[in-house]
């Protein structure tokens, strides 16, 4: 399975240096006991040569900060020397400071914001803001991002099935696909193309994504999981073959979580550039991340909306079955109502946070915890707020969930009420809340992305 940042030290060391020095140190000059240990093990020799490679790659762009790193390679030294001849001291310092060298050349290499990023993301801002002003006022990210939609020539294609397996693994095709031209397919064949995650199915897209005439891969794998993952990574045109994003063995532009989060991808064109706007979204909020598609992203543009709900329980409910309906009670809806609006009026109550009990504790009873909140959800929904309700003369604790702060134009946002009887296991019921946003404030701000576009 998948695992985000997973690097096998001695493989991406490989990768990401391959165009370094090769070679250990001079085993004919060995005199410490370290030097010794270390051209007497074949694997400790090799790593010897990763991370001086490394040190030298790292060194040739480093500008300014060549003296803070030579300090901190003798710094290490001395460290790595204290192990002597002991094997596994020895691997574990070369396997330590190989990774360090490795997370600070990805940094120096990564994309930094440009003049233009930054004035597209205050021209994205401003749109949004415009929309949510207007007629888009409850979809005003969907709106604009839409209108920036970039259009260009693309050839997709999918894998070809495994034969031992074909339902759940696919391989890069064996023959030119439709759409795909013989300098296309040339560089495709003389380039090792990896699949964006370690199983599941795969299909391919080309796509100019650089403007400079020549398309790009796009990698896609569904891995599936409990999560419903899809992973996307890029390869750009260099020449006579195509050159992965990231060298981690494996990595990702993006990807989405489809059960348990509500993310999305935009391929948009703005003042010529050309981004992957990444929404991640949650009750109140969605976080666009403006990713630079070919490059290792560190700080990304982004673009935070909040909004604020109108929630409402509908007279009509679904049965168990999601078929049958039944209408609700006037009274019971309108106290439903009131204790939701109360609730989203004020600052929501986690669980964690909550420092007075939801319903009256009495002398005799369950634990003091169980009035405190509703309890854990599961991992598909959200647990948005803990909130009191009163029917009659009973006081119920009550847990609105949402998916995520998933949206639709037509019906809003879809959440649901749970109550429960404190102490009580068998006077829980559920109720259909439905809600409609509005934007109260759009920000800006650089620095690191989150859930499926941190990379």
């Amino acid at each position: 399975m998948y695992i985000k940042g997973r690097c096998i030290v001695s493989a991406c060391a490989l990768l990401f240096f391959q165009q370094a020095m090769a070679g250990g140190m001079d085993c004919a000059k060995a005199a410490s006991a370290v030097e010794k240990a270390v051209c007497a093990d074949k694997g400790l020799y090799e790593l010897d040569a990763q991370m001086g490679a490394a040190y030298r790659e790292l060194m040739k762009i480093s500008g300014d900060k060549q003296s803070e790193l030579k300090r901190t390679q003798r710094l290490w030294l001395k460290t790595r020397n204290q192990c002597e001849a002991d094997i596994a001291c020895l691997e574990q310092s070369y396997r330590d400071r190989l990774k360090l060298l490795q997370a600070q050349q990805m940094d120096a290499v990564a994309h930094r914001p440009t003049g233009i990023d930054k004035q597209v993301l205050e021209d994205l801002q401003r749109s949004i803001q415009a929309a949510s002003e207007g007629g888009n006022r409850e979809v005003a990210v969907e709106r604009v991002l839409a209108s920036l939609a970039f259009n260009s020539e693309e050839t997709s294609f999918s894998g070809d099935s495994d034969k031992e397996n074909p339902s759940e693994q696919t391989h890069f095709p064996a023959s030119i696909p439709k759409g795909v031209t013989p300098d296309e397919w040339k560089a495709l064949t003389a380039t090792e193309i990896d699949a964006a995650a370690e199983t599941g199915q795969t299909s391919y897209s080309l796509l100019d994504m650089d403007g400079d005439g020549q398309r790009d891969l796009i990698v896609q794998t569904y891995a599936g999981g409990t999560g419903m993952f899809t992973y996307v990574e890029t390869w750009r045109r260099d020449g006579d073959h195509f050159v992965k994003r990231s060298p981690e063995p494996e990595s990702a532009l993006f990807y989405t979580n489809d059960r348990g989060a509500n993310q999305s991808a935009y391929w948009i064109k703005a003042r010529g550039n050309i981004y992957l706007a990444y929404r991640n979204g949650a009750y109140g909020v969605d976080h666009i991340y403006l990713l630079n598609p070919l490059k290792i992203n560190r700080e990304v543009p982004t673009v935070t909306v909040r909004y604020g709900y109108y929630l409402n329980v509908p007279t009509t409910q679904h049965k168990d079955d999601g078929t049958s309906t039944f209408e609700l009670e006037p009274d019971l809806r309108l106290t439903l109502n009131q204790a939701i609006t109360k609730a989203n009026e004020a600052r929501p109550r986690k669980p964690d946070t909550q420092r007075t009990p939801l319903c009256p504790i009495p002398a005799t009873g369950a634990g003091e915890s169980d009035y405190y909140s509703y309890g854990p959800v599961h991992y598909s929904v959200e647990d948005v707020f803990d909130l009191p309700v009163i029917i009659g003369n009973d006081c119920y604790i009550g847990k609105l969930v949402d998916w995520f702060g998933s949206y639709d134009e037509k019906h809003g946002l879809f959440a649901q009420l749970s109550l429960r009887k404190p102490d009580v296991d068998a006077d829980g019921r559920s109720y259909e809340v439905n809600g409609r946003r509005h934007v109260i404030e759009v920000s800006t701000s650089i620095g690191k992305a989150d859930g499926g576009a941190l990379n």
